[in-house]
């Protein structure tokens, strides 16, 4: 099973980088998390922010696999603990590649290397759609879309 996304985006990698990489602006596309890491190789990181564990609630955690600055990111993926009781158990893999084509950035988003019967993968190739969408529009526009939530 893979997911892969493929956006074209009218901005430069160091503007999509910043958002998928600061506290700035992963709270913009991930609806208030942060992205918790030292980024080094084999090291832990995880996206905290408001939810069911209350201000500090663990959406997503894993190790990170690969990190080159403003052109990749690689990492296991599991469900933090509030999601499901036997989170450890199911897991996959993310990478996210920035190239620059033109005056634009592609973004390619790999979601892959998932446990057997992984109980997200629905939600995720569902979830998948709104956030890329919603880092090119911050990217282009300043401003993120409204969902409704």
């Amino acid at each position: 099973m893979e997911l892969k996304y493929e956006f074209y985006i009218g901005a430069s990698t160091k503007e999509v980088w910043d958002i998928l990489i600061t506290p700035e602006g992963t709270r913009q596309i991930l609806f208030g998390s942060v992205l918790q890491s030292t980024f080094e190789i084999g090291s832990d990181y995880a996206y905290v922010g408001p939810g069911q564990d209350g201000e500090e609630t663990v959406h997503v955690y894993g190790k990170i696999l690969a990190y080159e600055p403003e052109k990749l990111i690689s990492c296991t993926e599991h469900a933090g603990p509030s999601y499901r009781e036997n989170h450890a158990e199911f897991q996959s893999r993310m990478t996210l590649s920035l190239e620059t084509v033109g005056s634009c950035t592609k973004l390619t988003l790999v979601n892959d290397e998932w446990t057997p019967n992984h109980p997200s993968f629905e939600s995720t190739k569902a979830s998948w759609w709104m956030i890329l969408s919603n880092i090119k529009t911050l990217a282009e526009t300043g401003k993120t879309l409204d969902f409704g939530w």
